[in-house]
């Protein structure tokens, strides 16, 4: 149990590297149209084919699997104390998990192959890179409900069960409310105020697994 936990917080710290990074690349060394026309997205796409889909692998595959472990250090974590609510929030970090990993496939297949079309046809290719987003902002992108629900129901077990800390808990029910409420269409914002705290929510409760991997 004790080596489970510290992988665990050493998953949550790298889950929090993972973001900081493909955050930094995005804002950093990307800068975007403000056009909307899905042509001039997609040069852009072109022109900066390495940097996005490098970022885009980091924030959406390696990161989810990077997920899966600290999905499962938290469960044996906090499931003596609260075994129901720990069945359903691990059910839904690993599915959220695969609908992440899903979303980032989704993203670099579809623009590998735009990209090719584009030579030969760029205002199809544009028509179809913009279903892609579509979908992939369905997925993991542009929604997080998921995310919500797993860390909130994670804050909230280990409320109930006196695990972690309570200041570490409150924070996880508040930003996995965040989360939650980004479903609605006029909260959009909450997306972005999301990702951002979970990567202080990442890196608290890594250092708190770390700390304490000898407590059950």
């Amino acid at each position: 149990m004790t080596t489970f936990q510290k992988v665990g917080g050493l998953a949550a710290w790298a889950e929090a590297l993972c973001y900081m990074i493909g955050f930094a690349i995005f804002v950093i060394f990307l800068d975007f149209p403000s056009s909307v026309d899905p042509v001039d997205n997609l040069i852009f796409l072109i022109d900066n084919e390495t940097l996005i889909l490098s970022a885009m692998s980091l924030i959406y595959i390696i990161a989810s699997l990077i997920l899966l472990v600290l999905v499962l250090a938290l469960h044996e974590r906090l499931k003596e104390d609260a075994p129901a609510l720990m069945q359903v929030a691990t059910a839904t970090g690993l599915i959220w998990a695969g609908v992440v990993v899903a979303s980032g496939m989704i993203f670099i297949v579809g623009a590998e192959s735009v990209i090719k079309l584009f030579a030969n046809d760029p205002e199809r290719a544009a028509t179809i890179w913009l279903a892609i987003g579509i979908v992939q902002d369905g997925l993991g992108g542009g929604i997080e409900l998921l995310g919500g629900v797993w860390i909130f129901i994670v804050s909230w077990s280990a409320l109930r069960g006196g695990k972690l800390s309570k200041p570490l808990n409150w924070f996880g029910l508040l930003i996995g409310i965040v989360g939650i409420l980004s479903v609605v269409p006029a909260l959009g914002a909450f997306v972005d105020v999301f990702g951002l705290s979970q990567i202080i929510w990442f890196i608290w409760i890594g250092t708190v697994m770390i700390a304490s991997g000898k407590t059950n």
